[in-house]
């Protein structure tokens, strides 16, 4: 699917969900450097022109890295942004608060009781200035009809992404020529403090190694949307 039909998939399903009062819960996956983040947000300043400015927020998958401290203590620094490196449980379950915020009721896990639905989930958000991740940093409310959530391991099969994944109504998988990736990745590794010989190095070693984990999982995504 081309990039113009994909943004009138989501347009009326983001009318939908605002007509029916049924969140929408879409997944953006896709290689490092692919265009998830600038998809996401255009997908979000598309729903709030149209239907108002708190109707659509982005959750990216991104503020659930590991701590750098913790990644150094564990010797997994060199591979940052593998699978292995987030906090795939954490991500699964606020997801699935994301997904239950709208119901009226949630369930307590062992408490066999209900209670009311809550106003605001707070999710953390990646600071790539510091490197880091900065907690509660993204509030989605209650009234919030549509979430894009961006990620790059969305579609993946194991941990806890399936569980994910089965948050969401719909998961999209995004692709760029490889060319045209590889210099976008290159160029933001470079703003964010890289040399450009460290950034190229990153880009085709440890980034390259996870897309190429992204692409396996490509099959499983409901659309596969072509970017240029």
């Amino acid at each position: 699917m081309d990039l113009d039909a994909a943004l009138r998939r989501f347009d009326a399903a983001a009318g939908t969900a605002v007509a029916s009062g049924r969140r929408l819960l879409l997944g953006l996956a896709g290689a490092p450097g692919v265009g998830k983040s600038t998809l996401a947000e255009e997908l979000v300043a598309r729903a709030r022109a149209a239907h108002g400015s708190d109707v659509a927020v982005v959750l990216p998958m991104d503020g659930f890295h590991l701590a750098n401290a913790l990644l150094i203590a564990r010797g997994s620094r060199d591979r940052k942004g593998a699978p292995d490196t987030f906090d795939d449980a954490g991500f699964a379950a606020l997801l699935a608060r994301v997904r239950d915020q709208r119901t009226g009721t949630v369930s307590r896990a062992g408490t066999g009781t209900e209670e009311a639905s809550e106003r605001t989930v707070y999710a953390p958000r990646f600071d790539r200035e510091h490197d880091e991740s900065i907690g509660s940093a993204v509030a989605v409310p209650a009234a919030c009809a549509v979430v894009v959530v961006e990620g790059n391991y969305l579609l993946a099969s194991d941990g806890a992404w399936p569980e994910a994944a089965r948050c969401l109504d719909e998961v999209w998988h995004l692709t760029l020529p490889e060319e045209q990736r590889h210099e976008r990745l290159i160029a933001r590794h470079v703003r964010h403090g890289m040399t450009p010989e460290a950034a190229r190095a990153w880009a085709l070693g440890p980034d390259e190694a996870n897309a190429a984990l992204i692409a396996a999982a490509g099959a499983r995504a409901d659309v596969v949307v072509t970017l240029d």
